[in-house]
Protein backbone atom coordinates (compact mmCIF):
# COMPACT_ATOMS: atom_id res chain seq x y z
CA UNK A 1 0.00 0.00 0.00
CA UNK A 2 2.84 2.25 0.68
CA UNK A 3 4.37 1.83 -2.66
CA UNK A 4 1.01 2.49 -4.08
CA UNK A 5 0.56 5.82 -2.27
CA UNK A 6 4.67 6.61 -3.27
CA UNK A 7 3.74 5.98 -7.32
CA UNK A 8 0.73 8.13 -6.67
CA UNK A 9 2.74 11.31 -4.96
CA UNK A 10 5.23 10.50 -8.00
CA UNK A 11 3.07 11.17 -10.38
CA UNK A 12 0.85 13.86 -9.05
CA UNK A 13 4.47 15.46 -8.68
CA UNK A 14 5.43 14.87 -12.19
CA UNK A 15 1.97 15.85 -13.53
CA UNK A 16 2.30 19.68 -11.88
CA UNK A 17 6.08 19.66 -12.72
CA UNK A 18 4.75 19.64 -16.42
CA UNK A 19 1.88 21.67 -16.02
CA UNK A 20 4.60 24.13 -14.56
CA UNK A 21 6.54 23.72 -17.52
CA UNK A 22 3.95 24.66 -20.43
CA UNK A 23 7.31 26.68 -22.50
CA UNK A 24 10.13 24.21 -22.74
CA UNK A 25 13.03 24.58 -25.36
CA UNK A 26 13.21 20.90 -27.38
CA UNK A 27 16.43 20.12 -25.81
CA UNK A 28 14.54 20.28 -22.15
CA UNK A 29 11.86 18.00 -24.13
CA UNK A 30 14.14 15.54 -25.22
CA UNK A 31 15.55 15.25 -22.08
CA UNK A 32 12.04 14.61 -20.58
CA UNK A 33 11.20 12.65 -23.59
CA UNK A 34 8.21 14.92 -23.30
CA UNK A 35 7.67 14.58 -27.26
CA UNK A 36 6.73 11.05 -28.03
CA UNK A 37 4.17 11.23 -25.25
CA UNK A 38 2.49 14.39 -26.08
CA UNK A 39 2.43 13.17 -29.76
CA UNK A 40 0.73 9.87 -28.46
CA UNK A 41 -1.76 12.15 -26.89
CA UNK A 42 -2.51 14.99 -29.28
CA UNK A 43 -3.56 14.50 -33.13
CA UNK A 44 -2.06 16.92 -35.84
CA UNK A 45 -4.28 20.07 -36.47
CA UNK A 46 -3.97 19.06 -40.23
CA UNK A 47 -2.03 16.90 -42.66
CA UNK A 48 -1.37 16.10 -45.81
CA UNK A 49 -3.36 12.82 -45.13
CA UNK A 50 -7.07 13.93 -43.90
CA UNK A 51 -7.86 11.06 -42.11
CA UNK A 52 -4.90 11.97 -39.85
CA UNK A 53 -5.83 15.51 -39.38
CA UNK A 54 -8.07 17.03 -36.39
CA UNK A 55 -9.38 19.72 -38.41
CA UNK A 56 -10.59 19.27 -42.08
CA UNK A 57 -10.86 23.01 -42.98
CA UNK A 58 -7.43 23.60 -43.79
CA UNK A 59 -7.67 27.38 -44.74
CA UNK A 60 -9.74 28.42 -42.06
CA UNK A 61 -7.26 26.19 -39.68
CA UNK A 62 -4.06 28.25 -41.41
CA UNK A 63 -5.59 31.32 -40.65
CA UNK A 64 -6.40 30.30 -37.10
CA UNK A 65 -2.55 29.46 -36.42
CA UNK A 66 -1.69 32.24 -38.28
CA UNK A 67 -3.31 34.57 -35.64
CA UNK A 68 -2.55 33.28 -32.66
CA UNK A 69 1.11 33.78 -33.70
CA UNK A 70 0.38 37.14 -34.39
CA UNK A 71 -1.27 37.67 -31.19
CA UNK A 72 2.24 36.28 -29.96
CA UNK A 73 4.48 38.82 -31.79
CA UNK A 74 1.65 41.52 -30.40
CA UNK A 75 2.11 39.82 -26.17
CA UNK A 76 6.11 40.00 -26.79
CA UNK A 77 6.39 43.63 -28.29
CA UNK A 78 3.59 45.00 -25.41
CA UNK A 79 6.50 43.50 -23.14
CA UNK A 80 9.06 45.45 -24.89
CA UNK A 81 10.75 41.96 -25.97
CA UNK A 82 13.01 42.50 -28.39
CA UNK A 83 14.57 40.16 -31.25
CA UNK A 84 16.95 42.95 -32.73
CA UNK A 85 16.98 40.58 -36.29
CA UNK A 86 14.86 38.32 -37.58
CA UNK A 87 15.08 34.90 -35.97
CA UNK A 88 14.35 31.81 -37.34
CA UNK A 89 11.92 28.99 -34.79
CA UNK A 90 10.79 25.83 -34.82
CA UNK A 91 7.84 25.90 -32.39
CA UNK A 92 5.89 22.38 -31.29
CA UNK A 93 2.59 24.02 -29.78
CA UNK A 94 0.12 21.08 -28.22
CA UNK A 95 -3.44 22.70 -27.89
CA UNK A 96 -6.29 21.72 -25.39
CA UNK A 97 -9.55 20.47 -27.23
CA UNK A 98 -10.68 24.13 -26.23
CA UNK A 99 -7.96 25.36 -27.69
CA UNK A 100 -5.89 27.08 -25.01
CA UNK A 101 -2.13 25.89 -25.30
CA UNK A 102 -0.93 23.05 -23.36
CA UNK A 103 2.35 22.78 -24.09
CA UNK A 104 4.99 25.18 -26.48
CA UNK A 105 7.73 23.62 -27.53
CA UNK A 106 10.32 25.78 -29.07
CA UNK A 107 13.96 25.30 -30.82
CA UNK A 108 15.97 28.83 -31.65
CA UNK A 109 19.59 28.29 -32.29
CA UNK A 110 22.24 29.70 -29.73
CA UNK A 111 23.83 31.84 -31.80
CA UNK A 112 20.80 33.88 -33.22
CA UNK A 113 19.78 35.09 -29.55
CA UNK A 114 21.10 35.62 -26.18
CA UNK A 115 20.83 33.63 -22.86
CA UNK A 116 18.90 36.33 -21.62
CA UNK A 117 16.50 36.75 -24.47
CA UNK A 118 15.79 33.14 -24.65
CA UNK A 119 14.82 33.21 -21.18
CA UNK A 120 12.60 36.25 -21.46
CA UNK A 121 11.15 34.20 -24.68
CA UNK A 122 10.13 31.44 -22.77
CA UNK A 123 8.77 33.62 -19.49
CA UNK A 124 6.89 35.37 -22.00
CA UNK A 125 5.50 32.56 -23.61
CA UNK A 126 4.76 30.90 -20.74
CA UNK A 127 2.69 34.22 -19.45
CA UNK A 128 1.23 33.82 -23.29
CA UNK A 129 0.19 30.44 -23.19
CA UNK A 130 -2.00 31.06 -19.40
CA UNK A 131 -4.28 33.07 -21.64
CA UNK A 132 -4.06 32.51 -25.40
CA UNK A 133 -6.54 30.23 -26.91
CA UNK A 134 -6.47 28.73 -30.70
CA UNK A 135 -10.03 30.55 -32.36
CA UNK A 136 -10.81 26.52 -32.83
CA UNK A 137 -11.82 24.12 -30.73
CA UNK A 138 -12.36 20.24 -31.54
CA UNK A 139 -13.43 17.21 -29.82
CA UNK A 140 -9.57 15.85 -29.09
CA UNK A 141 -6.70 17.51 -28.71
CA UNK A 142 -4.23 18.55 -31.19
CA UNK A 143 -1.01 19.99 -32.32
CA UNK A 144 0.79 22.23 -34.90
CA UNK A 145 4.77 22.00 -35.58
CA UNK A 146 6.19 24.44 -37.81
CA UNK A 147 9.27 26.67 -38.36
CA UNK A 148 8.76 30.48 -37.55
CA UNK A 149 10.61 33.78 -38.35
CA UNK A 150 10.53 36.28 -35.45
CA UNK A 151 11.33 39.37 -36.25
CA UNK A 152 10.42 43.23 -33.83
CA UNK A 153 7.24 44.24 -34.70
Amino acid sequence: MAKVICILLLLIFMQNTLIAQKCITFQEAETMKLIPQLDSLYKSGIDSDSTKSVFKNTEQYRKAYQKILIQLAQFLAKNNFKWGKQVRCFNRIYFSQKGMIDYFIFDIKDEQITDTQKVRFKELVQQFSQTAQFDLHSIQKFSQCSPVKYADL
